[in-house]
């Protein structure tokens, strides 16, 4: 609903990267700067310093910022405030989840939220982590489940609950059968990651970063957009890499793969980030008084059936 030239500015501004901008967006990265490029017409002023290949705000820019950042929270109150007037049949709730949470950890959840309430419709869109937060901010979703830490100033963030990365080698790999490994274990072998914008990557990049290493110390790191293809790719002994627990469950019981714990762990929280509104529709609230009870119990997201007729929108792989 709001202006698309003020969407790519804010995304851009966010990620000062017009080629990361652009990523996210779906768009060219010359379409992102010919956005760019009439709002700075329009407004009469440079938004941008462009110099040595960086991007960086002017004055002007963080000022535009600001007032773009409120306008999107109105933006978001104003679609809120439309569909509770159009009561609880006038649209689904709409989700929207990185890949790893989506396809492992919320068929569960939401199949016991539609037993629990199956008045309320539930809509899912499905991208990386840095996809996610970019449709919470600009209003496209009403909540946002994500796997990696979010420290937008926009955005409320609450910790659900916490996830724990492993190690993944084939059954027969050297290292299948020790206790626990270290990133000098694995530093210098093959390594198959996630593509940027990936929450996955991003904790892995930190976690190497307090072992002492620098981000793209990884040899040879092979980019592949799904937690499947990575599984496949390491069965396959093209490498090793560090995933989810949650995502090789599966492949673990039927001796496809082995899981390492790391040394010292590396465990990331599974959050809910939404908007800051000061008006949210009811089903909302139930959703997330849901999810903050399921969260805080003793089952996890993947003790239940997975659910069946929630309508799946892809983003991103």
């Amino acid at each position: 609903m709001a202006d698309r030239r003020l969407q790519v500015f804010l995304t851009v501004a966010r990620l000062l990267s017009f080629t990361r901008a652009a990523e996210v967006l779906h768009m060219t990265q010359p379409a992102v700067t010919f956005q760019v490029r009439q709002l700075e017409e329009q407004l009469d002023t440079r938004l941008f310093d462009r110099n040595n290949n960086r991007v960086s705000l002017t004055d002007a820019g963080r000022l535009v910022q600001r007032y773009a950042e409120r306008i999107f929270e109105t933006y978001g109150e104003l679609e809120a405030a439309l569909r509770e007037l159009k009561g609880a049949d006038g649209g689904a709730l709409v989700i929207g989840a990185s890949t790893t949470v989506a396809e492992y950890m919320l068929p569960a959840l939401l199949g016991a939220f539609r037993r629990a309430h199956p008045d309320i419709g539930i809509r899912l869109r499905v991208g990386n982590t840095e996809t996610v937060v970019a449709m919470v901010e600009e209003g496209s979703v009403d909540l946002g489940i994500v796997e990696a830490p979010v420290t937008h100033r926009s955005l409320v963030v609450q910790p659900c609950m916490v996830d724990q990365l492993q190690l993944i080698v084939p059954p027969e790999h050297e290292l299948a059968r020790r206790e626990s490994v270290g990133v000098r274990d694995f530093i210098e072998r093959p390594f198959i990651c996630r593509e940027e914008g990936s929450g996955t990557r991003e904790v892995i990049m930190e976690y190497l970063g307090r072992a002492g290493y620098d981000r793209n110390a990884l040899r040879g790191c092979m980019e592949l957009g799904s937690p499947e293809a990575i599984k496949g790719a390491v069965a396959a002994d093209m490498g090793v890499s560090v995933l989810s627990g949650a995502v090789v469950a599966k492949e673990l019981a039927l001796g496809e793969l082995a899981a390492i714990p790391l040394s010292p762990p590396l465990e990331r929280p599974i959050s809910l980030v939404h908007a800051r509104q000061k008006f949210r529709v009811p089903t909302l609230e139930v959703l997330m008084q849901f999810l903050r009870g399921y969260c805080t119990g003793s089952r996890t997201a993947v003790d239940e059936p997975p659910a069946t007729g929630i309508p799946t929108e892809r983003d991103a792989t």
